[in-house]
């Protein structure tokens, strides 16, 4: 039933669950739309509302110093924001950051508990979520130290295109240089040599993808790692 669904309408963990355990999850939910660069908590600020992302999606990041964050991680219509909690933990370990305006699905921290304790099959699901969401992380880290920048921005662009289901959205070296935690001239350069290889167009802060399997071929392997562990644990695609 799921493949007959436009997922870029639903969030794909709440469409897997059964209909019941969904219906009960939602009925403490407000939809709710979330605006470009809006914050939705800091790094170690308590974690008042749940996400699950619609249309939208948010970047997880890591401050690294005063004036320096790294972005570890995106969480779009596959996700949710808010994991932590499934360990009694109502700290945020990252700084949650919309990357991606449109809607999601937000409940307090009091009803989500709430509902895993009534709900074993959103305990199971959710559980399942973040051991994808560990593993994820771990696979960045070693990324954003041995690959290249090139293959990196491939790879971002690619898991960007994934959340935003669109080929064109916008976004500036400045921004790319601060998720990628590079210097601007990297992303120039890395830039400049997917739009010479005719992968993307990028214009003033405007990208398009132009051919998303070349994209595939340039991506280190960390992109289809994710998803093959995405598939493998949840079963969603």
């Amino acid at each position: 039933m799921l493949s007959l669904l436009n997922v870029s309408q639903i969030n794909l963990l709440l469409a897997s669950l059964p209909e019941k355990d969904r219906e009960a999850l939602l009925s403490d939910a407000e939809t709710v739309e979330l605006v470009f660069a809006e914050e939705l908590y800091q790094a170690g600020e308590i974690i008042s509302h749940v996400y699950f992302p619609i249309k939208s999606f948010i970047s997880l990041l890591t401050p690294v110093d005063d004036n320096t964050n790294l972005e570890v991680g995106l969480s779009g219509n596959e996700g949710m924001l808010g994991a932590t909690l499934l360990l009694n933990v109502d700290t945020s370990p990252f700084r949650a950051l919309v990357q991606g305006a449109g809607s999601a699905f937000r409940i307090t921290t009091a009803s989500f508990r709430q509902q895993l304790a009534q709900s074993p099959a959103l305990q199971q699901l959710l559980n399942r979520y973040l051991y994808v969401r560990i593993k994820q992380l771990a696979l960045t880290g070693a990324c954003t130290r041995f690959h290249l920048v090139e293959a990196r921005l491939a790879r971002w662009l690619l898991m960007t295109q994934d959340r935003a289901h669109t080929s064109h959205f916008r976004i500036t070296h400045v921004f790319l240089a601060y998720m990628l935690g590079v210097r601007r001239v990297g992303i120039t350069k890395a830039a400049s040599s997917l739009q010479k290889q005719k992968l993307i167009c990028y214009h003033r802060g405007d990208i398009t993808i132009l051919n998303r399997a070349g994209l595939e071929a340039v991506c280190c392997k960390c992109y289809q790692s994710d998803k093959d562990t995405y598939q493998k644990i949840l079963g969603l695609s």
